[in-house]
């Protein structure tokens, strides 16, 4: 039987891409790079076979969505931040048979979801590429990447997707990571000023309800963390509506959830938004 043996939330900031880069910004993210190595570690000392990712950089429209094509190689542009992360190359494998499993189980517990593994040109996002790049993944550990941002979805549907993940992954012989990619806030500045704000955040309530939060998840209070979600994610523009943070306590148990999260790297700002890495026990 399969099992879940890590979860975590972590930042996918471009700007780690030019933190590694000659010039006046060079290793202005490393607690957040070595935030991710320590994690990539935890998954090689446990074990795992498949890191499944949920993104909020892949916007989908109608139903839920998985890569998991098994040939993910390639060299990968933003088209968001194409000064800060261009010609980055990437050597990945997809995990079809889970993926598919995944798909079948959500769709049988009422979210329409589809796994795609036959659509050679069907592309990874950033907020799964650029995880594993510091996490030092290639493909050695296969990945599943499912689409962590609903054009019109509820939170009560990713929520259901992080369960259907648990009942899929216990269905086969897997030792699963789960990564919610994403952010805290996300309110980028206007493009006048967004230049200057590369270490700050956008809006100081933000950063304080952010911390707020993340004292809530080290506490171990997930039913009072759960019970502002949805207005988090609306006041404080969570990336992706949160609904990678949804899936995320899905599969941890949701409001029976008591683990205490562990701060892989503190919380930063970076370009107007709320960015951290964070550790939840798994039972």
């Amino acid at each position: 039987m399969g099992e879940i043996v890590l979860a975590a939330k972590v930042t996918h900031v471009p700007s780690m891409f030019i933190s590694e880069q000659p010039g006046p910004n060079h290793g202005c993210r490393a607690a957040a790079i070595e935030g991710l190595k320590k994690i990539g570690d935890l998954c090689r000392e446990r074990g795992v076979d498949t890191i499944i990712i949920s993104d909020t950089h892949w916007l989908v429209n109608a139903g839920y969505h998985i890569n998991a094509k098994p040939d993910m190689s390639g060299v990968f542009t933003s088209t968001e931040f194409p000064h800060f992360l261009n010609n980055m190359p990437f050597k990945h494998a997809g995990d079809p048979e889970l993926g598919q499993l995944i798909a079948e189980t959500a769709t049988k517990n009422g979210v329409n979801t589809l796994c795609h593994h036959e659509v050679e040109t069907l592309d990874l996002q950033y907020g799964t590429l650029v995880p594993l790049r510091y996490m030092g993944v290639e493909d050695d550990i296969k990945v599943v990447s499912i689409a962590g941002w609903m054009y019109d979805a509820e939170l009560e549907e990713s929520k259901t997707v992080g369960e259907s993940i648990v009942e899929a992954v216990k269905k086969s012989d897997r030792k699963v990571a789960f990564l919610a990619s994403g952010s805290l806030s996300h309110r980028i500045p206007p493009n006048t000023v967004v230049s200057d704000y590369l270490f700050k955040i956008s809006r100081p309530l933000n950063q304080a309800t952010d911390l707020m939060v993340l004292d809530m998840w080290k506490k171990g209070q997930t039913k009072a963390f759960l019970d502002i979600l949805p207005k988090y994610a609306q006041d404080c523009d969570g990336e992706g509506g949160m609904h990678d943070t949804a899936m995320l306590f899905g599969l941890l148990g949701w409001d029976n959830y008591e683990g205490c999260a562990e701060m892989m790297t503190e919380y930063f700002p970076s370009s107007g938004t709320g960015q951290c890495n964070v550790l939840f026990p798994v039972n």
